[in-house]
């Protein structure tokens, strides 16, 4: 098996969709109300969901991640594009190797920005 993308559902798409294009550019893919990116081998897509109704109500429920070899600096260039911070990368105590920066979407979906994992 292998893990291809993550699908967002929202009543307002076409705000995820801006949102996201501001932080990881012009979309990869975009038709039938649906836009999507692909972020090293796997994708994210936002598209209308009739059954999803206004923000994520428990926001820490599905976190996904993307990989950086370099938090910090992806973290301030995500920041500068407008990205709404959760938390500030830092570095988790099992894992003082490692970094985590924790951001999220108008829609109030969580992601973040992770080490490499050994």
């Amino acid at each position: 098996m292998n893990l291809n993308s993550i699908l967002i559902g929202s009543e307002n798409a076409q705000r995820l969709a801006d949102y996201y294009t501001r932080l990881f550019g012009k979309p990869d893919w975009d038709g039938d109300d649906f836009t999507g990116w692909q972020i090293g081998a796997g994708w994210i897509t936002v598209g209308p969901h009739d059954q999803v109704k206004g923000r994520n109500a428990h926001p820490g429920r599905v976190i996904w991640n993307i990989e950086s070899s370099d938090v910090q600096g992806d973290f301030e260039r995500l920041k500068s594009a407008g990205a709404i911070v959760v938390r500030e990368p830092y570095q988790p105590g099992e894992a003082p190797d490692g970094w985590i920066a924790t951001l999220s979407d108008p829609d109030d979906n969580y992601f973040q920005l992770v080490s490499p994992m050994s």
